[in-house]
């Protein structure tokens, strides 16, 4: 607490000193924060090929065409043009694209229609590089993909899984089964497609004999359907399989696709609940296959040989809470591989043997590893991201494979992220702070600065404009934790004056809003509320991320508990300090944030006057089995936990004003949601202000003016209750 008053006081001091200079700058409006006024430059995804090159996918306006274009890592220049859509005469656009092993052929992809968040079928085309021939592969395709010897592709379409014979051109329909809401071949369904990360649910093996692939049968889980009001006379209705929380999954099994004999078998794996992940390893009969049981704390990586057909259990991991799952799973030649793990008390890199046995941890230390990047062939280094330098800073390290040597190789504060060569001999670096603009630099794989790609010194001169105020950083210390804090205040900031004050926060398991990088749509308005006379502050409580496992799981079956006693505490806090008006305090978040937000306002209405909830859940029992049950098993497990962290149970609570928000089209967060929460507040007579966006989806921010409608709502909201007059 020393720390956080000496900080403030002495930011006191310069803000009162510069106070003078702010009467000249303009100031951030919505229409600019969401017109786009103060976005960053940014690079364009590239795509790392063999040796030192890389390609990006451009879009020429004027022609209405797009290109993969070839650039040398090394100068930056642009070497080549593989294909350019003006030059086809069937294909006059493509938005995606992707190599085959030896850089021969791509798939290009157009025409894309939207299936869940982050699924989409479109139309596909295989182009040859050096015939510049353009043959189509079909429409309504999912995640097509080459095999390693490119002969052929694997692709979903309508629920089933096929393979293409490129030198036959002759198309393999590997199941029959796939129906809407019923059977699903090759992808996944909605659950652990938001919940698990991935769509693509097949893998070549490395001679590319054969197909695994993941079916999904979901006929026994219960559909959701929401109404959608669109443009014709009469609304339709959009109908899929969602699990809620104790409810039944899909029954998920592993089926392997025989090529030359055309044939499917399932790989039976004994008990478990969810299959989050499929990956062949070096050993071309070998497959690695990740099981989780319900409660998600029981992780088992098994190998299956095709050729002995048997299974083993080469790493078994449990953890009274859960086990994450992971994307870090790497095969070296010798087939051990790479791992990242919790199992020490925070989030380390381990090196294991081709059967399961400990080479030895790579990484270690009180801080956790945040992303691992990859190992070097060349000199036998790892790459990887952590938080060495404080859980608000992210810094990219190099070490070697076994533990020694390790390098910070970019800026010692602020957020540090690479993307590497294939070969890992260069990586552009992106960085930010709260003070530094995103600048993008080409560094070679020692850590050596080589050339600045894109510096955003226009949005930096531009901001100078512009009345700033400073984001300042604290810890706080409640329940003998350090919580990491940011604030902002008004840039005229005078200590001998009340402010209202708007808390922000997020909350979730793992989560970070605390973070020393550079502004986000959210902050560029909360910016402008301060400019308004508000102080706009932040709080990572218990339960969120990069502080090691046990700060961040302390909040198992329990979620709105740990997390709303940190928030009110932090409330009550300010509410002490000379600067603050103690009966202008809000509090505001989106998803989970509007879960807490919700529970804040109820829970802490001696503190709290005003709350806006943006897409809230309400009651964990209205969620998707995967997230929910991670966390908090199930309802029937955990009645308790579920319904005394449920506001729907403290509705009567209600004193302050309370805004609550929500997309009807929100295929994550129901709109059920808000509907009970509306009813247990009509139910307790208490008056609040409710706004829904028709058809709008859990980002809410589809159709004309729709996030600028949103903001000027909210802004309008914040004002009428926390503004002084």
């Amino acid at each position: 607490m020393r720390k956080l008053c000496f900080l403030a006081i002495l930011v006191t001091f310069f803000s009162a000193k510069s106070q003078s200079n702010t009467n000249n700058l303009k100031e951030i409006t919505l229409e600019e924060i969401w017109g786009g006024a103060f976005s960053a430059d940014r690079m364009n995804a590239l795509n790392s090929m063999n040796g030192d090159f890389y390609t990006v996918l451009n879009f020429n306006r004027e022609t209405r065409s797009s290109s993969v274009d070839k650039y040398s890592y090394e100068t930056q220049a642009k070497v080549a043009t593989i294909v350019d859509s003006k030059d086809l005469y069937n294909l006059s656009f493509f938005s995606s694209y992707s190599f085959n092993a030896n850089e021969t052929k791509l798939l290009l992809g157009t025409n894309f229609k939207q299936v869940y968040r982050h699924s989409y079928k479109g139309t596909y085309y295989i182009y040859d590089i050096a015939t510049k021939e353009l043959t189509s592969l079909g429409e309504n395709i999912q995640e097509p993909t080459f095999s390693p010897d490119s002969k052929k592709v694997a692709y979903a379409k309508d629920n089933n899984l096929y393979v293409r014979d490129l030198e036959q051109n002759r198309e393999v329909r590997v199941t029959n089964d796939g129906k809407v809401n019923a059977i699903i071949n090759g992808t996944t369904d909605w659950v652990y497609e938001e919940e698990f990360a991935f769509v693509k649910a097949f893998d070549w093996s490395k001679d590319s004999k054969y197909v695994a692939f993941l079916r999904f049968d979901e006929k026994e889980v219960a559909q959701f359907s929401m109404n959608v009001t669109g443009n014709e006379l009469y609304p339709s209705t959009n109908t899929f399989k969602y699990p809620k929380a104790g409810e039944k999954n899909a029954v998920v099994t592993l089926q392997l696709f025989n090529v030359a004999e055309k044939s499917v078998s399932r790989i039976e794996l004994g008990e478990y609940e969810y299959i989050p992940r499929i990956q062949w390893t070096k050993k071309p009969e070998v497959l690695s296959i990740t099981t989780l049981n319900r409660h998600q704390n029981d992780l088992k990586l098994f190998f299956y040989n095709t050729n002995t057909k048997e299974l083993k259990v080469t790493l078994n991991e449990k953890d009274e809470a859960y086990v994450d799952i992971q994307d870090n799973l790497t095969f070296l030649d010798d087939n051990s591989f790479i791992w990242t793990s919790e199992k020490d008390g925070y989030n380390h890199i381990y090196h294991y043997n081709e059967d399961g046995t400990l080479k030895n941890q790579i990484t270690k230390g009180n801080w956790d590893v945040t992303n691992y990047y990859g190992l070097s062939k060349t000199n036998n280094k790892i790459y990887y991201q952590s938080v060495e330098n404080g859980s608000i800073n992210r810094g990219v390290y190099s070490i070697g494979l076994d533990g020694t040597g390790k390098k910070l190789l970019t800026n010692k504060s602020g957020h540090s992220n690479a993307s590497f060569s294939k070969n890992m001999k260069y990586f552009i670096n992106t960085h930010s702070s709260a003070t530094e603009v995103p600048t993008y630099t080409l560094y070679n794989g020692e850590g050596q600065k080589l050339k600045t790609l894109k510096d955003n010194i226009d949005l930096y001169v531009k901001m100078k404009g512009y009345k700033m105020s400073k984001k300042e950083f604290f810890t706080y210390n409640i329940n003998g934790n350090d919580l990491n804090m940011w604030m902002i205040k008004p840039a005229d900031f005078d200590p001998n004056k009340k402010y209202p004050l708007l808390l922000f926060q997020y909350s979730g398991p793992g989560s970070q809003q605390v973070a020393n990088r550079w502004n986000s749509n959210n902050d560029y308005w909360h910016q402008m509320l301060a400019q308004k006379g508000i102080i706009v502050a932040c709080v990572d409580g218990r339960g969120t991320g990069y502080k090691g496992r046990d700060f961040k799981k302390v909040t198992q079956k329990e979620l709105g508990k740990y997390e709303v006693e940190d928030q009110i505490a932090v409330a009550k806090f300010f509410a002490g300090e000379n600067y603050i008006d103690a009966d202008k305090i809000g509090i505001w978040g989106w998803s989970y944030g509007g879960f807490m937000s919700t529970n804040c306002i109820l829970k802490g209405n001696d503190v709290f006057s005003m709350a806006i909830a943006v897409a809230p859940v309400t009651s964990w029992r209205f969620y998707d089995t995967v997230y929910t049950e991670r966390y908090m098993t199930t309802p029937q497990e955990n009645p308790t936990g579920y319904d005394e962290n449920s506001p729907i149970f403290h509705a009567d609570k209600l004193k302050g004003d309370y805004l609550l928000v929500h997309g009807s089209g929100d295929d994550n967060v129901h709109v059920q949601n808000t509907m009970r929460m509306v009813n247990a507040l009509v139910e307790a007579n208490k008056q609040f202000d409710l706004f829904v966006y028709p058809d709008r989806a859990h980002g809410i921010y589809r159709g004309k003016n729709t996030r600028l409608h949103l903001f000027t709502k909210m802004t309008n909201f914040v004002l009428k209750s926390l503004k002084t007059k």
